[in-house]
């Protein structure tokens, strides 16, 4: 499962919209603790969090696949990929 540095940066920005989604949900149908959720707002909610906790692994497995075939810091590679989704554009990675 080898990954080029931009299919990282396409799967942590897959994640991070995974996220906003989950983030949104959150927003539109309040807290469930406060009024309960009708059962599609529940199936909605927990189908969102389980692709963003599913997006948010794989992200991690490959960023550290990644950085043990370039023989680089796992961290070093995390940032400059997080670096490289917030700030796109020509030289966001070295590697």
């Amino acid at each position: 499962m080898a990954q080029t540095f931009e299919e990282l940066v396409g799967i942590q920005r897959a994640a991070d919209q995974a996220h906003a989604r989950v983030e949104e949900l959150r927003e539109l149908y309040g807290s469930p603790t406060a009024h309960k959720w009708t059962e599609t707002q529940t199936d909605t909610y927990e189908t969102a969090w389980r692709a963003w906790r599913d997006l948010a692994r794989d992200v991690q497995a490959a960023v550290t696949e990644y950085a043990k075939a370039e023989g680089q810091p796992r961290s070093e590679i995390e940032a400059d990929v997080k670096k490289a989704v917030r700030h796109p554009g020509p030289g966001a990675h070295e590697a």
